[in-house]
C-alpha cells in the first residue's frame, strides 16, 4: 500500500503565496508540524520537475511531517499559482536560484540555526543543483531525483549542439521551439496523461524522446496509471491557468545558463566547496552531504548518467537506484523514494 498522500484541499496544509517583484509572485504550499514544542527539526524545500506541479511530491510531504520536519513545496515559475512570465529570459537558473532563495529566507528567517534541505526532481532537481550552489549558506544537505549533477561548463553548448552530441533529448528542441506548446495545448488532458506515463489500449504512447509529442496518439491515450481522478483533474486545473508556454521556456534558457555557469566555472574552487586548496582544479560542489536517487526504468536518464558523481563531492554523494521505478519515481515508488529520502535526512540532521 502506497504512503498517504497529500490532496488539493488537504487542510494539514497551508497555501501561501510570496511576491518576489512587481511582475513574479510564488505560490507555495507549507507544511508544518502539528505540534510547535518542540519546534520543527528542520525545514525540506522540494521542487518539482516537467510537466510537474508541487503535487508531485504528494506522498512525501506527510512523511516528511511524520519525522519532525517542516516542508515547502512550491509551484515552480511558470506553473500552477505561480506567476507565467512570457519572457523566456526570466528563467534561467540564476534567476529562479534568487527566488528560491528568497522563499527560503521568507519562511526560514535564520537559516544559520534552522536546518534546511533541498530535494528535487528532474528540472527541479537541475534547479537544486545550481540553487545549493548559488546559495551555498542556506542548504545543510541536497537530494536530486533522475537528474545527476553536471557541473558548469567553461564553454556555452547550445541547445542544437546539445541534443546533436545526445540525440535521445530531441524532445527539448519541440519543447523549445512551440511546436509542444501548441500540440499540449490543443490536446492538454492526452499531454498530463502521456507525461506521467499514460498509453494507448495498444500500449502504445504518444511521447518519443528523440522527437517529443506525437499528435495523432494524443486523443488515444488513457489515464495516467500514478494519479488518482481526483489529483489528475487537479493537475488539468492547473495547467489550464497559464498554459504550456511558461513550462517550456524553461527549455530555450540553455545558452542564457550557459553564459551565467562561464563564470562559475571559472571561479576559484574553494569559493564553493569551502577546501583549502588554491589550486584550481575541478569544478566542486559545496561541501554538504548529497545525495542522487536514478531510477532503473527511465527511458532517457538512465542510471549509468550517474557513473563518476563522486568526483564533485567532497562532502560525500549517497548514490542510489529505485530498479523499479520509472522517470517519476516518487510516485510510481513512493515507499521506496521515502525510505532513501528518510535515510538521507535522518543522515544529514543526525536523528
Amino acid at each position: 500500500m502506497a504512503p498517504e498522500a497529500i490532496n488539493p484541499d488537504d487542510p494539514r496544509i497551508e497555501h501561501r503565496f510570496l511576491k518576489i517583484n512587481d511582475d513574479i509572485t510564488y505560490h507555495y504550499m507549507l507544511a508544518k508540524p502539528q505540534t510547535e514544542n518542540p519546534p520543527p527539526l528542520g525545514t525540506v524545500l522540494l521542487l518539482h520537475g516537467w510537466p510537474d506541479i508541487g503535487m508531485g511530491w504528494r506522498f512525501q510531504v506527510l512523511y516528511l511531517l511524520s519525522l519532525g520536519l517542516q516542508v515547502i513545496v512550491p509551484d515552480l515559475l511558470g506553473y500552477g499559482q505561480t506567476s507565467a512570465p512570457d519572457a523566456f529570459v526570466e528563467y534561467s537558473l540564476r534567476k529562479m536560484s534568487a527566488h528560491m532563495a528568497h522563499l527560503v529566507r521568507d519562511v526560514v528567517p535564520d537559516p544559520s540555526n534552522h536546518p534546511v534541505i533541498l530535494g528535487g526532481h528532474d528540472w527541479g532537481a537541475f534547479l537544486a543543483w545550481r540553487l545549493a550552489i548559488y546559495h551555498p549558506d542556506l542548504f545543510c544537505g541536497v537530494f536530486s531525483f533522475t537528474i545527476p549533477f553536471f557541473p558548469p561548463a567553461p564553454t556555452v553548448v547550445t541547445l542544437d549542439d546539445f541534443v546533436q552530441q545526445n540525440p535521445i533529448f530531441g524532445y527539448q528542441l519541440q519543447n523549445a521551439n512551440g511546436e509542444a506548446e501548441a500540440i499540449g495545448e490543443r490536446h492538454l488532458r492526452g499531454f498530463i496523461n502521456t507525461m506521467h506515463r499514460g498509453v494507448s489500449s495498444d500500449g502504445e504512447s504518444a511521447f518519443d524522446p528523440y522527437v517529443g509529442l506525437i499528435e495523432d496518439r494524443l486523443a488515444n491515450v488513457g489515464p495516467s496509471p500514478l494519479m488518482t481522478p481526483e489529483i489528475f483533474e487537479h493537475y488539468v486545473q492547473e495547467f489550464s491557468r497559464h498554459g504550456l508556454h511558461g513550462p517550456m521556456n524553461w527549455y530555450r534558457t540553455r545558452s542564457i545558463n550557459g553564459e551565467d555557469e562561464t563564470q562559475l566555472a571559472a571561479a576559484p574552487t574553494n569559493k564553493y566547496a569551502k577546501t583549502t586548496t588554491t589550486t584550481p582544479t575541478k569544478f566542486q560542489f559545496p561541501s554538504i552531504p548529497a545525495m542522487l536517487v536514478m531510477a532503473g526504468k527511465d527511458s532517457v536518464l538512465s542510471p549509468q548518467m550517474a557513473a563518476g558523481q563522486e568526483q564533485y563531492f567532497s562532502a560525500g554523494l549517497k548514490s542510489e537506484v529505485i530498479a523499479d521505478a520509472s522517470h517519476w519515481a516518487m510516485t510510481h515508488q513512493p515507499d521506496e523514494a521515502n525510505r532513501l529520502i528518510g535515510e538521507f535526512v535522518k543522515q544529514v540532521l543526525g536523528l
